[in-house]
């Protein structure tokens, strides 16, 4: 029975030595990958230490070299001859007036935005607008009622201005039924511009029909 306990009681010491002897490599083997980690961690930093003085050195380089060659573009420049201002607009064909003010603040038919020309010029200019003017029966027909406006509002604004111009150069005695008739055109011009506006074919033929017979009366007096 002593022999038994005995036995036991060396098993269970050797055992226990077994399991702290386990705990010691355990503990030995742990401490060897923290070792180990914080080998590898300062390898990295030491190598992107390395990476980060080369991608500064090259930085520094590529400096270098483009100051030297800045200096050398500039070593090589020639000096530039500035010349004079250039002379005011009006020196080609519809220029004349693009340096002067435009007043915003009046109304389209009244501001100045077109190329004035001499009342011969503007007679001509006015015959050209008015075969705009005749065109548009093509538009009513295809009931094309935005190209209608747009249209006639465009050609009325030359016709407009050149009107003005050859009125103005006209006798005193002619002056005032040239003028007359001319805002009888325009009315007529309207009429068909709001026909066109409410897509109203058989209004819009009937004042363009007026509106052509008033311009024919325009155009003969213009000679």
């Amino acid at each position: 029975m002593a022999q038994a306990m005995a036995s036991m009681a060396g098993s269970l010491q050797v055992s226990g030595s077994t399991r702290l002897h386990g705990n010691r490599v355990a503990s030995v083997t742990r401490a060897g990958f923290t070792v180990r980690a914080q080998q590898q961690q300062q390898q990295q930093v030491s190598g992107e230490a390395q990476s980060s003085r080369r991608a500064v050195l090259s930085l520094v380089a590529a400096g270098l070299a483009t100051g030297s060659f800045v200096q050398a573009v500039l070593a090589d420049a020639k000096s530039i001859k500035v010349g004079p201002p250039p002379p005011p607009s009006g020196g080609l064909p519809g220029t004349l007036n693009s340096d002067e003010a435009r007043d915003l603040d009046l109304p389209l038919k009244e501001r100045f935005f077109l190329q004035p020309l001499s009342p011969t010029e503007a007679a001509q200019r006015a015959k050209e607008s008015a075969k705009e003017i005749v065109a548009v029966k093509k538009l009513i027909e295809k009931k094309a009622w935005p190209y209608v406006q747009n249209d006639l509002r465009l050609r009325a604004e030359y016709l407009r201005f050149d009107l003005n111009t050859v009125i103005a150069a006209k006798p005193k005695d002619e002056k005032k039924s040239l003028k007359e008739l001319t805002g009888k055109l325009f009315q007529d011009i309207s009429n068909l511009d709001h026909a066109a506006k409410i897509k109203s074919s058989p209004e819009a033929e009937k004042y363009y029909a007026v509106a052509i017979s008033t311009l024919n009366d325009v155009l003969a007096k213009l000679g």
